[in-house]
């Protein structure tokens, strides 16, 4: 009650959510039914995936954002799974790259053409083999280029180079029962998790050890989330004894008492934060719900400000959250979601009305961009950078990605082990060396003029071969 009887002051008070129409959704799509807490939905600012039922292996979708309507039943898919992915996320240092991770034990990372698929895509660029289980969770690197975090139901956590698809860390001790989530700060120097036996761990994972946890953060048995915050406190959503849902705020300096705890309904569904660094605003969507619920987190307290609740009619399957770069900053749009139905995905517009129509500069300060701090060396070195800003006055322009180029250290020594438990245990837990920057630089030069080079003998050889037969008529 206290969260909602002061009347505060708050730019974000009357932020208020729309659906859009009908023919801007995306319709016709079998979503995935798998019964995994992911939000089986990952957006940036040239795509929508969407993991979907697929019979035999696992599939996703991925659709560029102007393709709305009726999703023809034969649109191509990513599918190279053998069984259902259950978690995908795209890179922030590349609007074409995504990595899912599956059933089958595998995460593999994927680079989609720039227009999107015309084909469906059946290999990836390249396959992380280290888990013992299904894969649940991936997670990239917020600043480090080409540093993915995987976690799996053998209560692993690997944390790979996807530069040369190597395993650089492996944290197979921490965890001894499953983990709901893992959630990188701000610069990427820590990661907290949330876990089955109700613990959340602050984890360092280059010097592989538990910096902070806190036993029973909820006391309920449902599943649990744990994020972090732009400055370091950590958010949970959890359930009570008595089966409520709650939210927390914690600082990981001192884990004893939350700052803030909060109760909210007894619905039974998982409650999945996705987090805005601008502007500190919480987004809490239930999976089965209804509903989104938003909360600003302020230094004051409560400390948690219930804003306001975007309810519509049919519940939610799952959901995707559009970084800042890919919004609207001309409406004021400070959030878009993309809503899951059993057969559709409809994106909901989040904005604050003002009337001006020029740039609302304290709605949009400076946000991530798309380039990344460090290379993936630098950070298993031990370097820490916060994201590199931008400015979103003049709205976000995507530019050219490069291609993900995987240099594999030694093909010879690399034959793919029998999945052998010995393997996976032993494999690498230091920072391999790092290759110099300059010389792969100079490779992919060399590499690009042999490719031109062949590319024009191929034309002048059809040039003679035409030439020839011409040639040949003239002489018959």
């Amino acid at each position: 009650d206290t969260m909602r009887r002061v009347v505060r002051q708050s730019k974000f008070r009357h932020v208020f959510g729309q659906a859009v129409k009908n023919d801007q959704c995306y319709d016709d799509i079998r979503v995935s039914r798998v019964t995994w807490d992911s939000s089986f939905c990952a957006v940036n600012p040239r795509f929508v995936a969407i993991i979907v039922d697929a019979s035999g292996g696992g599939a996703f979708l991925v659709l560029p954002l102007h393709k709305t309507g009726r999703i023809d039943k034969s649109y191509p898919t990513v599918c190279g799974h053998t069984g259902p992915v259950l978690d995908i996320d795209w890179c922030p240092h590349n609007d074409q790259v995504i990595a899912s991770g599956s059933e089958d034990c595998t995460v593999m990372v994927w680079q989609i053409p720039e227009n999107g698929l015309t084909l469906s895509l059946t290999e990836p660029v390249v396959v992380l083999e280290g888990h013992s289980k299904r894969v649940g969770i991936v997670a990239w690197h917020p600043t480090a280029r080409n540093v993915l975090l995987s976690a799996g139901c053998d209560n692993a956590i690997i944390i790979w180079n996807v530069g040369t698809g190597e395993a650089l860390i492996n944290l197979d001790d921490m965890h001894v029962d499953m983990i709901y989530n893992v959630s990188w700060n701000r610069n990427g120097s820590l990661i907290c998790t949330a876990s089955k036996d109700k613990k959340v761990r602050v984890i360092d994972p280059r010097k592989q050890e538990i910096v902070a946890e806190k036993e029973k953060t909820h006391e309920g048995a449902r599943p649990m989330r744990a994020i972090f915050l732009a400055d370091g406190n950590i958010f949970t959503t959890g359930f009570s004894r008595m089966s409520e849902r709650q939210l927390a705020l914690w600082n990981p300096q001192n884990m004893e008492e939350p700052i803030a705890l909060h109760e909210m309904d007894t619905s039974n569904g998982v409650l999945l934060p996705f987090y805005d660094p601008d502007t500190n605003i919480i987004y809490l969507c239930g999976k089965g719900d209804s509903s989104i619920r938003y909360f600003e987190i302020t230094d004051e307290s409560p400390y948690v400000h219930y804003l306001n609740t975007f309810s519509s009619k049919e519940p939610q399957r799952g959901m995707g959250f559009m970084p800042k770069r890919g919004l609207d900053v001309n409406k004021c749009e400070i959030a878009r979601f993309f809503k899951l139905h059993e057969r559709k995905c409809e994106p909901i517009i989040m904005t604050v009305p003002r009337k001006s129509d020029l740039f609302q500069d304290d709605l949009y300060p400076d946000t991530a961009g798309p380039e990344a701090a460090l290379e993936a060396e630098e950070w298993f070195e031990g370097k820490n950078a916060d994201p590199l800003l931008i400015s979103l006055k003049h709205g976000y322009i995507p530019g050219k990605n490069r291609d993900l180029k995987v240099v594999k250290k030694n093909i010879l020594d690399n034959k793919p082990a029998a999945n052998k438990k010995s393997d996976l245990i032993n494999a690498p837990k230091k920072a391999a060396d790092a290759s110099n920057p300059q010389n792969e630089a100079k490779l992919e030069e060399i590499l690009k003029e042999l490719r031109s080079i062949k590319d024009t003998i191929s034309s002048q050889d059809e040039r003679i071969s035409k030439l020839e037969q011409q040639m040949a008529k003239i002489g018959d």
